[in-house]
This record gives C-alpha cells, structure tokens and sequence, in this order.
C-alpha cells in the first residue's frame, strides 16, 4: 500500500498556532479591502496610514476579547452570551473612538464634530468586531463538538476492546482448567514424562495467549498452527479418539481473524462429540474463500444434536450433579465476538450434515495484513479488506 512521504497535518492540530493564522489572515484581509476600497475612491496615499492604524487597533482589541471569551465559552449559555453581548457594544465603540480621534487629527480641518466622526466608523467597527466575534465562537464550538465526538469513538473503541478482551479471557480459564486436572492426573499416576511434556505444551500456548492482544487478528495460518499446539494437548488426554483433519486453502491462509477463534468450537466438538463416544470423533478444520468472504468450517462425526445432552452445546452448557451450568466457551462466545469485530457483516451458521455430525460454518469479510512505513520509517502492518463486503 503506497502512502504518501509527508503526512498532512490537521489545520487545528495545533491551536495556537491556527489560532494567530486566522487572525492574520482575517485582519489582514479586512485591512486590504479597506485599502483597495480608499485607492478607489481616490483617497490620498496618506489615508492607508489611518487604515493601518484602524487594523492594528482592531488586531489589538480581538485579542483581548479572545482572552475574555476564551473564559466565556466553558460557562452556561446564558452567562456566555449576556457577558459577551455586553462587552462586544463596549469594544465596538472603543474601537470606534480611536479610530474617530485618528480621523480628527488627520483632518483637523474638516468641519465635522467627533461625534459624527464616531457615529460614522461605530458600525462599521462593530461590524468587523462582530464577525470576528462569531467567528470565534462558531470555530471553537465546532472544535469542542470535535473533541467530544472524538471522546466519544474513543471510548466506544475502548468498551468494544473491553467487550473482545473480556470474551478472549473467558476462554483460558476454562481450557487451563482442563489441562492442569488431566497434568494432576498424570502426577498421580506417576506419569512424568507425559506430565512435562503436557506442561511444555501448556506453556506454549499460554505463551501465546499472552503475546497476541486480545483484539488482535492474526491469519489463518497462525490460527492453525496455534490449533495444532492446543490439540497436541488435547491429544494426550484423549489419545487415538481424537483424530483432527486440516483443509486449507492456501489462498486463504494469509486470511485474517480474531485469534483463537477456533479453539473454543474445536473444543466443544472434543466435549460433545470425541468424550462422550468411545471410539472417539474425527474433527475436520476447512478454510477457504468464497467471493470477498473467508469462510471457516469446523465439524465433527459425532453424536450431532441427537440428544437434550448435545443440545447444550449450542448454549455453551456443561452438566455439574445434573444442573446445566455455563462454561464461559462455546457458541455463544464465538457469536458475540463476531458481533462485535465485524458487526452485521458476518455469518454463523449450525448444521448437521447429512451424514451425521455436527458443523459450524462462519463467513467473515477477507481481510489481509498489508505492511505501510510510518512517520519513523519502520514497518508496520495494517488490516485491509479485499472486495467488497456483503
């Protein structure tokens, strides 16, 4: 993905610097209208001085109002904008009488009293105050407006990464659990070498529960080999009766989705379809692409949903002394955490195939990692979405 060499920068990134931008640009403006405006009316060279003046006056005068105002902003409506209706007539005719005893020194010969002089520039003092006025608050309203919205998407994203981490973390209790007894087991039994190397195994998936976040994405590939760790265990316990088959397409293998997605519905077809049978089960993992979606299949030979006991499996229920209890995995916990990384833009499928078993069947958009150069000239990767999504 090509980016560009220089970042653009937001103009309001830096206020302060935005602010005196706009103040010279705005004054700067006004003074050469009113310069133009004299040179038409073919006012003397000298008069531009009287214009310069007038700006500089007004330059001088907003900035004291943006320290005024800038304490105004943060009060209650009706105390921002009484004080500021009273202070603005105030700054209007100060303005007005700088500029109307300019004008009076300039020409000290016209027959013209000060107080026309002053009558004459007030509204057009005023006027300038003014626009600058709103324009002040208009530009700093829109840049709170800004902040809490960005407040706000940031703590949206901040509950979303909450939600994924707390569903991620549901999983390692439960699946540690199991491992640790079948570990105790072995202890007793005074099987030690199958004890260490369950133990090496358990430490190498932990090891990478905790090195991937639990929002993060990684591809299929890194899925499968994880999967491949966590059967390894798996395959101690239960020997010859948990026989795994891998279809992957390799198109699909650089395919991303959230890790460890697959463990817990591989560990409900070992709950519900190798455990309870004594021949065991064969679990089948496919991935492939179909259109701009990846689409993941995991199934298994079991008993399907023949009986009450299966059918908790898609509630995510185990049995303790007869009474359904939930075990924090299973279908459930795959459903809310494609709802919460792909929204509506992802399938969840059950089904019992014709030839027995049990399947689940997820379609989610094809996403890879591209890698872009940030500002300090390092790698990084991105997600990126290939096609469009349904």
């Amino acid at each position: 993905m090509a980016v560009l060499p220089i970042q653009p920068t937001p103009f309001f990134a830096n206020k302060n610097q935005a602010f005196w931008r706009l103040q010279c640009a705005g004054w700067g403006g006004a003074m050469l209208l009113r310069a133009m405006s004299a040179i038409a009316n073919d006012q003397p060279a000298a008069f531009l001085v009287l214009v310069l003046i007038a700006t500089i006056t007004g330059f001088s005068i907003s900035l004291v109002l943006a320290v005024i105002f800038r304490q105004l902003i943060g009060q209650k409506p009706l105390t921002t904008w009484g004080i500021t209706a009273l202070i603005l007539p105030f700054a209007a005719g100060f303005h007005a009488f700088i500029d109307a005893w300019v004008i009076s020194l300039y020409r000290a010969e016209s027959e013209a009293s000060f107080a026309q002089l002053f009558i004459g520039v007030f509204y057009l003092d005023a006027t300038l105050l003014g626009a600058w006025s709103a324009l002040y608050y208009a530009i700093n309203l829109f840049l709170q407006v800004e902040v809490q919205n960005d407040q706000l998407i940031e703590l949206e994203s901040q509950a979303t990464q909450a939600q994924l981490a707390m569903l991620r973390y549901q999983l390692n209790p439960h699946f540690l659990f199991n491992t640790l007894n079948s570990i105790s087991t072995l202890v007793l039994l005074k099987q030690t070498e199958p004890a260490n190397a369950m133990l090496s195994r358990l430490s190498s998936f932990l090891r990478y529960t905790l090195v991937n976040k639990p929002s993060a994405r990684v591809t299929v590939a890194q899925e499968v080999e994880t999967l491949k760790l966590y059967l390894d265990i798996e395959r101690m316990r239960f020997e010859e009766r948990l026989r795994t088959t891998f279809e992957i397409d390799p198109e699909s293998e650089a395919a991303l989705l959230p890790s460890l997605l697959l463990q817990p519905l591989v560990e409900n077809a070992i709950k519900y379809a190798v455990s309870p049978q004594e021949s065991g089960a064969e679990i089948n993992i496919a991935s492939q692409l179909v259109g701009p979606m990846l689409r993941i299949t995991v199934s298994d030979t079991g008993p399907g949903l023949q009986n009450s006991a299966t059918n908790n499996r898609l509630l995510g229920l185990s049995y303790d002394g007869g009474e359904p209890v939930s075990t924090g995995v299973g279908l459930s916990n795959i459903r809310d955490r494609l709802t919460q990384a792909y929204g509506d833009k992802h399938s969840f499928e059950t089904i019992e195939p014709p030839d027995g078993g049990f399947a689940v069947i997820i379609d989610i958009p094809m996403e890879v990692r591209d890698s872009v150069e940030d500002d300090a000239g390092n790698t990084r990767p991105v997600a990126s979405a290939v096609g469009a999504s349904r």
